[in-house]
C-alpha cells in the first residue's frame, strides 16, 4: 500500500507538471496571438513621426473650410464691395484731406499716411477673396482626414498618448514577439543538435557497413558534429562526412577523396544507409565498378538494386554482375560514319540483353548465358523501379 501510495504521488506531481507546462504553453500562444494583433494593426496604419501634427492641421481646416469661405468673403466684402465698404469711404476722406493740404501742407503726412493705409486695405480684401478661392471643399478629402484623425484617436486610446508612443509600443511589441519566437526557434535548435549526436554514431556505424559490403573492409568513416558560434538556419552544428579508404590513412572530407570510383562507392553506401529517409528522386552513379569484380560486384548491385525502390537509379558500368541487377538496361555502342565517330544508345530486352550479359562476361558461351538468364531472372523478382524518360539522356545502363 505505500508502494502505491509513492507512485500515486509520483503521477500526481506528474500531472501538475503537465497540468502547468499546459498552462504555460496556452499563455505563450494567447500572448504571441496578442502581440501579432498588436503590430498588425500598428502596421497597418502606415504610421509616420510628426504626421499627427500635420493632419490634424489639415483636418481643422478642411472642417471649418465652408465657415471660413463665409468669413473672408464677408470682409472682403466689407473693405470693397459692399454699398458702404470701408475703401469707398476711404476714397472720400482721402478726397477731403487732399484738398485740406493744397491749403496747410503741415498735414501733407497724415495725407501720404491715409493714402499707405488705402493701398494695404485693397491689398487685404483682394488676399482675402484668393485665400476664400483656395479654400477646397472636397468631401473625400474630409471624409479621408477625418477618418485618419479617428484612427490616431483609436489607436492612441490603445497604445500611447501620443502618435509617437504608438510607434515606440509597435517596436517594443515586435521586439518581445522576436525574442519569444527565437526561444522556440532555440528550442528547436537544441532538439535538432541532440538528435543529431544520438544519430550520427548510428549513421556512421551503418555507412561502414555497407562500406564493408561494398569491398572497403578495413575502411573508417565518421559523421563529425562541430558547434558553430553562431547558430544558422540548420541549426547549431556544422556536419562533416569524414571517410578514410585504408588502414593508417587519416580521416578526410569526402572533397579530399580523389578517385571517382571510391566516391562513387561511398555515396552509394551512405545512399543505401539513408534511402529511407533521403527525398532525392534522381541517383547517377559513374564508375562505381572501378577496380572491384566478383562478390563485391554483387554487392554492388545488389545495393544499387535495393536502393531502387525508393529511387530512380541509373549506373554507367563495365560489369556484368552490376548490369544484371537492373530491371532495364541500355547499350552505348560508337559508329564510325564518313569518317565522324556517333555515340547511340539503345535498350536491350529479352534474349538481346542476355546475350549482352553473356558478352560482358566474356562470351556467349553456355554457362555465360546461364548465368545472364539467372541475373535477369533474379531482377524481375525485384522489380521495383520506374523507367524514367531521363535514360534517353544518358549513355548507361538504368538500374
Amino acid at each position: 500500500r505505500e508502494e502505491y501510495r509513492k507512485h500515486y504521488r509520483q503521477l500526481q506531481t506528474l500531472l501538475a507538471e503537465h497540468a502547468a507546462l499546459n498552462t504555460a504553453e496556452t499563455a505563450r500562444e494567447q500572448e504571441l496571438d496578442l502581440l501579432r494583433h498588436q503590430i498588425s494593426e500598428i502596421n497597418a496604419a502606415n504610421l509616420i513621426a510628426g504626421e499627427e501634427e500635420d493632419i490634424e492641421t489639415r483636418y481643422k481646416l478642411a472642417s471649418n473650410s465652408k465657415r471660413l469661405i463665409e468669413l473672408a468673403n464677408a470682409v472682403a466684402n466689407k473693405l470693397s464691395e459692399a454699398e458702404d465698404a470701408v475703401l469707398s469711404q476711404l476714397g472720400e476722406t482721402q478726397r477731403l484731406l487732399r484738398e485740406l493740404e493744397k491749403i496747410d501742407n503741415s498735414v501733407t503726412q497724415l495725407s501720404s499716411a491715409h493714402a499707405a493705409s488705402v493701398v494695404e486695405l485693397s491689398e487685404i480684401a483682394r488676399s482675402l477673396s484668393d485665400y476664400a478661392e483656395k479654400l477646397d471643399l472636397d468631401p473625400a478629402q474630409l471624409a479621408a482626414l477625418e477618418q485618419r484623425v479617428s484612427l490616431f484617436e483609436t489607436l492612441k486610446r490603445k497604445y500611447g498618448g501620443s502618435i509617437a508612443e504608438v510607434i515606440a509600443f509597435g517596436e517594443r511589441a515586435a521586439e518581445r514577439m522576436r525574442k519569444i519566437e527565437g526561444r522556440d526557434a532555440e528550442l528547436e535548435r537544441l532538439a535538432l543538435r541532440k538528435l543529431r549526436m544520438k544519430t550520427a554514431p548510428k549513421l556512421s556505424a551503418t555507412i561502414r557497413d555497407n562500406l564493408v559490403d561494398l569491398g572497403f573492409r578495413q575502411s573508417e568513416f565518421e559523421a563529425k558534429l562541430s558547434a558553430l558560434d553562431e547558430p544558422r538556419p540548420s541549426g547549431l552544428d556544422s556536419v562533416e562526412l569524414l571517410f578514410s579508404p585504408n588502414p593508417g590513412e587519416p580521416l578526410k572530407p569526402l572533397r579530399a577523396i580523389a578517385s571517382s570510383g571510391e566516391i562513387s562507392r561511398l555515396m552509394l553506401a551512405i545512399k543505401s544507409a539513408l534511402a529511407e529517409h533521403d527525398a532525392i528522386p534522381l541517383l547517377v552513379f559513374d564508375e562505381i565498378d572501378t577496380n572491384v569484380g566478383g562478390e563485391i560486384a554483387h554487392a554492388v548491385g545488389a545495393k544499387m538494386r535495393t536502393l531502387g525502390r525508393d529511387h530512380q537509379v541509373i549506373c554507367i558500368t563495365h560489369l556484368p554482375q552490376v548490369a544484371a541487377a537492373g530491371s532495364s538496361q541500355f547499350v552505348v555502342t560508337k559508329d564510325v560514319v564518313r569518317g565522324r565517330t556517333y555515340s547511340r544508345l539503345h535498350e536491350v530486352t529479352a534474349e538481346a540483353r542476355q546475350e549482352e550479359i553473356a558478352r560482358m562476361l566474356g562470351g556467349k558461351t553456355d554457362s555465360a548465358l546461364k548465368l545472364a538468364k539467372a541475373g535477369k531472372q533474379e531482377a524481375d523478382a525485384m522489380k521495383v523501379l520506374r523507367i524514367c524518360w531521363l535514360v534517353k539522356f544518358f549513355p548507361a545502363f538504368l538500374l
